[in-house]
């Protein structure tokens, strides 16, 4: 294992702030109740320290190790550049290469965005679309969804903003950057990645594309919230190669992702041939502020940060002067987050296979502050950071339901009750959407559901909600819920359904608004 020397977890005080580390993560597990959490520190090119708490399966007794393997999401999309960043280095293609350039059949909704879109463009989220846009070809898995469905899809999202003109996150166009690494590389995505950037660094655990689950090791099932209570989400023994892969599906171990911080703080040692994984060429333009980003004003409040910006799959920001290059990974059910202060040869990983935001977010809070400001005056004391960070961000999370537009919010917390499908007349029946393709509105049960032909978990009842009308989703949280607005183009023409989301702060994967169906026809 690769930090299994005693200095890695002793708890002695070599002048490095172990205890405080120790205090955080254990304050944190306990205010969240966290099911599983692995925590790892690196300074000065070692493994300085490591957290372990929790369990694989809630109940199931399984402890977490650094062996453990967790969905790391969106710290995927880091990978995918830095593949990237190897082929530009191998000479095999440019970041300014045109997109058609390897994929001749790429679309985007406006033709000149199709000529103008290079390669770098697609990682740094200035497409001009809506945050999420298209995510619902992705999320929630499992889904029918392919790769070229996915990247065919582009072409019918119509955007929101000019292209370059602002940034706004997005996952589609990680997935045609995995697929032009492809193009260039000659050989999948996955294969590509596990030998331009697992096998160089050592990183043995880490799975990508097509796996079986009982040749991997432990795997950290994802947990959600039940009441009071964590309910595991089963997966099969076979883990399918998803069209996700490159925008947020791979899976790595603790120990994995602490190689690839020591591999991105000193790439000069970081091959295990002894060469250099990275030119330092390719480093300064992943982590170069290619895409400005808004600066919050919770990062102005907690961090006095000056400066947001994407890079290359990296987020650069400042915390109290320091610098700070980092990512965090969301995915149905498991969070992530690593950054790196460069400047103090410091960085840390935090994997949870819980639905847990807050957690993370004030944990890694914590964690920055210990190495950047803690202990002195500039914040309160390590032992209490995490306690501080959960009163400031559940004043925020109070503050914006408070703000919340009221017509909506009477609506959203009105009694439900199951919609009668006669009084849908005419707007029962199946609706087709360019780029989502098929769902029905029909009579079930008693009462109306909603279901899409390819998204399984994207169905449930119809209810009434004051005047409006909803779909409550079966097998997801209420954050999911969706508006359903039927309305007629044209007089006689067919009708047409609009979605939004229920509740405004919901995740932004969650792209309702980006769909326009029309009526193709009656009910099944």
């Amino acid at each position: 294992m690769f930090f299994a020397s005693a200095a890695a977890t002793a708890g002695t005080d070599d002048g490095w702030p172990r205890q405080a580390v120790a205090a955080a993560v254990d304050d944190a597990t306990a205010r969240y109740a966290l099911p599983g959490i692995a925590v790892g520190v690196v300074v000065d090119g070692e493994v300085r320290h490591v957290e372990l708490r929790g369990e694989t399966v809630a109940g199931s007794g399984e402890a977490i190790t650094a062996d453990t393997l967790f969905k790391v999401a969106s710290n995927t999309k880091a990978m995918t550049a830095a593949l990237l960043a190897r082929q530009v280095d191998a000479g095999v293609l440019a970041w300014d290469d045109p997109v058609v350039k390897h994929l001749p059949g790429f679309r985007m909704h406006e033709d000149w965005v199709t000529r103008e879109m290079q390669v770098r463009d697609l990682l740094i989220h200035n497409s001009g679309l809506g945050p999420g846009a298209g995510d619902l070809m992705l999320w929630p898995e499992p889904n029918a969804f392919s790769r070229d469905e996915v990247i065919a899809g582009l072409a019918h999202l119509k955007p929101r903003w000019s292209f370059r003109s602002r940034y706004a996150y997005d996952n589609t166009l990680y997935i045609v950057a995995g697929e032009v690494a492809a193009a260039a590389g000659g050989a999948p995505y996955d294969v590509l990645l596990r030998r331009e950037v697992f096998e160089p660094l050592g990183m043995q655990g880490c799975r990508v594309g097509e796996w079986r689950v009982d040749g991997a090791g432990p795997v950290a099932a994802p947990h959600v919230r039940r009441g009071d209570a964590w309910e595991p989400r089963a997966e099969g023994e076979v883990v399918a190669d998803m069209p996700m892969s490159a925008a947020g599906g791979v899976r790595c171990t603790l120990d994995d992702m602490l190689r690839w911080v020591r591999a991105w703080l000193d790439p000069d040692t970081a091959g295990g041939d002894g060469a250099r994984w990275l030119s330092a060429a390719q480093r300064d333009e992943a982590w170069t502020a290619h895409m400005p980003m808004p600066l919050s004003a919770r990062m102005r409040a907690w961090n006095r940060s000056h400066f947001h910006a994407y890079g290359y799959g990296w987020r650069l920001s400042d915390v109290d002067g320091t610098w700070k290059v980092a990512h965090t990974g969301t995915l149905s059910g498991m969070y992530s987050a690593v950054s790196l202060l460069p400047e103090l040869d410091t960085g840390f990983v935090i994997l949870v296979n819980g639905d847990a935001g807050d957690a993370r977010t004030v944990l890694e809070q914590s964690l920055s502050k210990i190495f950047t400001a803690c202990p002195g005056a500039a914040c309160p004391r390590a032992d209490g950071l995490v306690a501080h960070y959960a009163s400031l961000l559940a004043a925020e999370r109070s503050a914006a339901v408070a703000a919340q537009d009221a017509p909506d919010g009477d609506a959203a917390h009105s009694e439900r009750a199951p919609a009668a499908a006669g009084a849908l007349s005419g707007r029962l029946g199946r609706y087709r959407d360019p780029w989502f393709g098929e769902a029905t509105v029909c009579e079930a049960d008693g009462g109306v559901r909603f279901e899409s032909l390819k998204s399984p978990r994207l169905a449930g009842p119809v209810l009434r909600a004051g005047e409006r009308l909803l779909v409550d989703f079966d097998t997801l949280g209420p954050d999911a819920d969706a508006w359903l607005e039927f309305a007629t183009a044209t007089v006689g023409g067919p009708a047409t359904l609009a979605m939004a989301k229920v509740d405004p702060e919901a995740d932004f994967s969650y792209d309702y608004e980006d769909l326009a169906f029309v009526r193709v026809g009656d009910c099944p």
